[in-house]
């Protein structure tokens, strides 16, 4: 009996373990990955490709949100984790920072949304505004901010002079996606639990210092439908 205990004693203290910043990891990889999809599907399904396309080769950078989830009933609110990819002089896209988008509204709503986003960034002036900690879409009236394709207000020619052009594709209830409002948080943590270590959004986005290989499929994909 005695022999038994410590052999499971031993084979307990032989399992692998689990730290919090590696389960924290694999969620901001998790998230990283469904990024990669999003792309792919906003680049080439669909009948404003071309025009996603467009914009993503002429963009400074690409905020990319999987998944944003509204529902509402008079009360509503909005919610949903994005990354943050900055493209370099030579066309190289760096690795992600992240944030979260959030908002909340009151009015006649009835129904839910779920919707997978991409906003081009397309200028410097969008950029420095869209990397402070908090961001609040249609906030600053200096920025030019539009929103184009099938169910969205705005048209790609009042977006060509736009800082910011968000590009969406969403199910549900809502005819579409309006994203004004909306609060953009930067997450530090998440950022600290990919890296492995602290980092501002502008030393991920702008300076390129952090790299994680888990992000090289969506940088790679940016690559492919983004290549200027």
């Amino acid at each position: 009996m005695f022999r038994g205990m410590m052999l499971a004693i031993g084979l307990l203290f032989s399992l692998p373990v689990v730290s919090l910043p590696a389960v924290a990891q694999q969620e901001e990889q998790a998230l990283v990955d469904r990024a990669t999809l999003a792309v792919q599907e906003l680049m080439s399904t669909g009948d404003m490709t071309a025009d996603a396309i467009g914009f993503l080769q002429r963009a400074r950078a690409v905020m990319v949100c999987p998944r944003v989830f509204r529902a509402g009933f008079i009360l509503g609110g909005e919610g949903g984790s994005c990354v943050l990819v900055g493209r370099d002089g030579a066309g190289s896209w760096s690795s992600p920072a992240f944030y979260g988008l959030g908002s909340g509204s009151i009015g006649l709503q009835i129904g839910v949304q779920d919707a997978m986003v991409a906003m081009m960034i397309m200028t410097d002036r969008g950029l420095q505004a869209i990397m402070d900690s908090q961001f609040k879409i249609g906030a600053d009236a200096s920025l030019v901010f539009a929103t184009v394709g099938g169910g969205i207000q705005g048209s790609t020619t009042a977006a060509a002079g736009a800082d910011i052009v968000a590009i969406a594709k969403s199910r549900g209830l809502f005819a579409g996606v309006s994203l004004s409002g909306s609060v953009l948080s930067y997450r530090p943590n998440s950022a600290r639990a990919y890296y492995g270590r602290d980092h501002a959004a502008r030393q991920i986005v702008v300076a390129m210092e952090a790299h994680n290989p888990g992000s090289d499929p969506l940088r790679a994909m940016l690559l492919r439908y983004g290549a200027r």
